[in-house]
C-alpha cells in the first residue's frame, strides 16, 4: 500500500484546509517545489496535488506550481485534482508530466464526460468521491447529492477509469483517524483500485488500511499528519511495506 503524500496549492502556497473550507486553512510552505522534493526524499512513490484554488474557480489556477513540480520530479508518478472540467485540461497537464487526472465534481454533474476522457486519454483518468455517510459531496463539499459513494464508483468503473479516490468529508484534515469501514466496502464493492484519504492520523490508521479484508485498497493520501508530525512518511511507508508484504 502507497502513502501518498498531499500538497494542496492555493494562492501559490502549500496549505492544508479543515473539511475542505478555504477559510480554514494553514499554510505549511510557500515553496511547493521544496515541499515535493522533502515528500520525495522520505521515500513517497507518487504525489497527490490539489489545485484548491482551481477547485473553486473550474479551471486551473497553480499550474505553474504543478508544471515546476513535475519537472523536478520525472520519474514520480504524479496525479493532480482540482479545476478538471474538460479534455483540453487534461490533455495539458499530461504534456507537462501529470501521469493521473482525477475529476471530481464534473464527473458527477456530467458523467458521459468521464466516459469520454477515458476513452482519449485511457490509464490517465482517476474519479474522486468525496462523501459524507455515503452520501456523494460536490462544489467544494457544499453541496450533497442523492448519489451513493458505491453506485458511482461502479458506474465510473464501467467507464473506464483507473482508480477511485474516496474521501470521507468528515474527516479530512480533523486528525481523527480514517474511515476503514467505508473504505473497505467501496473496494470490496468495484474491481478497480481505491486510494482512501481523510482522517490518515498516525501508524494505526496504516495498520488499520493494512488489515482491511481486501488487497483492492491501492494507497492513502496523507496531509496534515505528515505536515504537523503525528506521522512520518518514511516509518509510514516501511510499515505499509511491511504489513503488506513488499
Amino acid at each position: 500500500m502507497l502513502l501518498i503524500p498531499a500538497i494542496d496549492l492555493k494562492d501559490g502556497k502549500c496549505v492544508r484546509l479543515r473539511q475542505g473550507r478555504m477559510e480554514d486553512d494553514t499554510v505549511f510552505s510557500d515553496n511547493p517545489v521544496a515541499m515535493a522534493d522533502r515528500w520525495v526524499a522520505a521515500g513517497g512513490r507518487r504525489l497527490h496535488l490539489v489545485d484548491l484554488n482551481g477547485a473553486f474557480a473550474g479551471e486551473p489556477v497553480n499550474g505553474e506550481a504543478i508544471a515546476a513540480i513535475c519537472r523536478a520530479h520525472p520519474d514520480t508518478p504524479i496525479q493532480v485534482g482540482g479545476g478538471i472540467r474538460d479534455e483540453a485540461t487534461i490533455e495539458a497537464y499530461l504534456e507537462i508530466g501529470v501521469d493521473f487526472c482525477i475529476i471530481g465534481t464534473q464527473a458527477v454533474k456530467g458523467p458521459d464526460f468521464v466516459g469520454r476522457a477515458c476513452r482519449a486519454f485511457p490509464g490517465h483518468v482517476i474519479v474522486g468521491l468525496d462523501a459524507r455517510d455515503g452520501q456523494v459531496a460536490i462544489n467544494g463539499w457544499a453541496e450533497l447529492t442523492e448519489y451513493r459513494v458505491i453506485d458511482l464508483a461502479r458506474r465510473f468503473e464501467d467507464a473506464g477509469v483507473s482508480a477511485i479516490v474516496y474521501t470521507d468529508i468528515g474527516r479530512d484534515g480533523m486528525m481523527q483517524g480514517v474511515n476503514v469501514e467505508a473504505t473497505t466496502a467501496l473496494a470490496e464493492a468495484i474491481g478497480i483500485p481505491v486510494v482512501a484519504s481523510g482522517g490518515i492520523t498516525d501508524l494505526d490508521d496504516i495498520r488499520a488500511l493494512c488489515a482491511a479484508p481486501t488487497d483492492n485498497i491501492l494507497g492513502a493520501i496523507t496531509g496534515r499528519a505528515i505536515y504537523e508530525g503525528t506521522l512520518d512518511l518514511a516509518e509510514g511507508q516501511r510499515l505499509a511495506d511491511e504489513l503488506s508484504g513488499v
